[in-house]
């Protein structure tokens, strides 16, 4: 099915998922807009798609300023947005002991505040023309905890509940909200996130993997809502103990 009718943004966009997202999206016939905190990246990830029907912003998704700037952006270039894509993630994994303030507060940030900023502005887009679809890229860190991600599993925990509220804020407005929950997916967030963990990183998910999931449900009917998409690779197995 053709996407040609949609206007997407996609946060984190510059790399990994994200950038996945925005090139099967484009492919799809999808005019794409995408956002990272690196806007050389941003804008790289964008020409590399091709000119026409992809735009580039920078700009750090915790921060209001930046994220209205995104979606005035986004509506001036495109048009009206029908897909809003909270991607922009990180994660610092170790003891908790070990971790300093300015981890902390950096991984609630992005994963956690990103994700309430995004869907604020999407909603208030799309709620008065009673169209669209707002997807929060979340993890199955979200659904237990796990020792040496514990910052990170708050986030992500967070970013879930925050999720179901605002499905259920948003479904009076036509608006469909999703929580995709991907296992391990072998992308460059690991090298900054666990860089001295040895890591089975090749029985795991591929950013191409998530990506065409996202696209197949957006490729739904409007009224049929997913409301958890858990996605793991076959032998990513850690949850079987």
């Amino acid at each position: 099915m053709s996407l040609s009718k949609h206007v997407c943004v996609i946060t984190g966009a510059a790399r990994g998922i994200g950038f996945s997202l925005a090139s099967a999206l484009h492919h799809a016939g999808a005019r794409v807009v995408l956002n990272d905190v690196d806007p050389a990246a941003a804008r790289a990830a964008a020409d590399s798609l091709g000119a026409g029907r992809a735009w580039s912003i920078g700009g750090n998704v915790s921060r209001s300023a930046d994220v209205e700037a995104l979606v005035a952006f986004a509506e001036a270039q495109a048009g009206p947005v029908t897909l809003w894509i909270n991607n922009a993630g990180l994660a610092r994994h170790r003891r908790i002991v070990d971790y300093s303030e300015a981890e902390i507060d950096l991984m609630l940030a992005v994963n956690l505040k990103g994700t309430i900023l995004g869907s604020q502005a999407a909603l208030r887009r799309m709620g008065p023309r009673r169209e669209g679809r707002i997807v929060n890229i979340i993890s199955t860190a979200s659904l237990r905890g796990v020792p040496t991600e514990t910052v990170y599993c708050a986030a992500k925990w967070g970013a879930r509940g925050f999720t179901q509220g605002l499905r259920e804020e948003a479904a009076p407005h036509n608006v469909a909200v999703t929580a995709v929950l991907p296992g391990g997916v072998d992308t460059g967030f690991w090298d900054t996130a666990a860089p001295d963990r040895a890591l089975p990183r090749a029985q795991w998910l591929r950013a191409e993997d998530v990506a065409e999931a996202v696209l197949a449900l957006v490729n739904l009917p409007a009224h049929v809502v997913p409301q958890e998409l858990v996605l793991r690779a076959m032998q990513d197995r850690d949850f079987s103990s």
